[in-house]
């Protein structure tokens, strides 16, 4: 399993509550470019619609830029591909009051590009010190034992 993207502020800002592994309608150009790394996560996020869930925000710029179809949009809402189960959970969870979801990382899983989404819940400044005093801590012992 190789990930392709991160969205390295998603776990720094919210509480990470439930994961779940969703598929996504691509073209052919969109996976390419997913595949080469290019794609970015940064302030995107998932709403549901009566048909389904989709990913707005997320930034997939074309794989040639000479070769891109003349109406291609790299920030276009991209639909996912849920089981009808999950998006029941994921819309009896919404409604609980300062959840959200949001898209943690492009991934592959065989031959297929998979998006990592999950629930959460936004951290307070408080929280986000303790993340930074966690790393920081983390960071000052892998530097003793690593001299050691």
């Amino acid at each position: 399993m190789t990930t392709y993207t991160r969205n390295k502020k998603a776990t720094f800002n919210y509480e990470i509550l439930e994961t779940f592994e969703a598929g996504a309608v691509l073209s052919g150009t969109e996976v390419k470019s997913i595949r080469k790394g290019k794609a970015s996560l940064v302030g995107s996020y998932i709403i549901l619609k009566d048909d389904g869930a989709y990913l707005k925000g997320a930034t997939i710029p074309p794989y040639q830029e000479a070769n891109a179809p003349d109406n291609y949009n790299p920030e276009r809402e991209r639909q996912l591909l849920l089981s009808q189960k999950e998006l029941n959970k994921l819309r009896k969870e919404l409604n609980t009051a300062g959840l959200t979801i949001v898209p943690i990382s492009w991934y592959n899983k065989k031959s297929k590009i998979k998006l990592e989404i999950a629930l959460v819940r936004g951290k307070k400044k408080a929280d986000k010190r303790e993340t930074i005093k966690e790393r920081d801590n983390k960071r000052m012992i892998d530097r003793l034992l690593k001299r050691s």
